[in-house]
């Protein structure tokens, strides 16, 4: 028999941020609906997609009562709708999926409930995560750094949870930053970090889809220039501020380089980033 809560609320909320991936959206819907903990919401925020997401999420929303969908004006960055998300969200603990992924491990819910229930002093948990290729093809195992002194060390060089795998308490009452043009969602873990410890657990809880030629090389620039920022805004709360800042800058003159030669460095660049800030298998 599976677990289920009855105080009212759910105990987990699960929010996802969706454009334009009616084709895609499902496995991830089936990979939440395939957890062994079932006492959840989903809440699915969609900005503004113009192809059938609504008619599928309808379809969805209309078969599974715990599917909550939301519909909004397009804003063009994930931290509005992610927020919208939050701001719905009824759970006592709130955990994050891309529409484009999907969870490995049917226990990922119940293990990080049961974390977060026994360990009052930790704020969030993450895991590891398979990297896919478009055809579910396995590129790499990644874990990220495990113990939250271990997350600390690297928390400015690289975001320490992979967000797809996280878990955080409700009653927190955070929210992304909407001027941050990219890596909202680093700048969160970090300021959840100020108010508890961190943890990775040493499993594989997600497939992370990877595309090539994606959206975040065209916001290379956006992004290298919220790092800037986001290691500034930090610097106080974690260690390691000046080899962090050096990298950071580094990271925004290479967005200047011209394009083609960019497009040669990137997959060595993100190859020396892994081996350097996460453990692969």
């Amino acid at each position: 028999m599976r677990d289920m809560h009855t105080s009212g609320n759910p105990v987990v909320s699960i929010i996802m941020a969706t454009y334009n991936r009616a084709s895609l959206i499902g496995q991830a819907i089936e990979s939440v609906i395939g957890q062994s903990l079932i006492d959840w919401e989903l809440i699915i925020a969609d900005d503004g997609s113009t192809d059938n997401t609504a008619e599928v999420l309808g379809q969805w929303e209309a078969k599974e009562p715990r599917i909550r969908y939301l519909q909004l004006p397009h804003a063009g960055r994930i931290a509005v709708v992610s927020n919208a998300a939050l701001e719905a969200a009824r759970g006592k603990y709130i955990a994050v999926l891309d529409d484009d992924d999907r969870w490995i491990d049917p226990e990922k819910l119940k293990k990080q409930v049961a974390f977060l229930d026994e360990n009052p002093e930790y704020v969030a948990c993450a895991g590891g995560f398979r990297i896919v290729n478009r055809n579910d093809e396995r590129i790499a195992d990644i874990y990220k750094p495990e113990s939250d002194e271990a997350m600390r060390k690297v928390a400015l060089l690289a975001n320490p949870i992979a967000n797809s795998t996280a878990m955080f308490r409700g009653s927190l009452k955070e929210k992304y930053d909407v001027s941050l043009q990219g890596f909202a969602d680093w700048d969160f873990w970090l300021k959840l970090g100020r108010r508890g410890s961190l943890y990775n657990f040493h499993d594989l809880f997600l497939a992370y889809k990877m595309w090539s030629g994606g959206g975040s090389f065209v916001q290379q620039r956006a992004n290298a220039s919220c790092a800037v920022k986001i290691v500034r805004r930090y610097r106080k709360d974690y260690p390691g501020y000046g080899k962090a800042i050096c990298f950071a800058r580094a990271y925004l003159t290479y967005t200047f380089l011209p394009i083609s030669l960019r497009r040669g460095l990137n997959s060595f660049l993100s190859s020396l980033k892994k081996r350097i800030f996460v453990d692969s298998a």
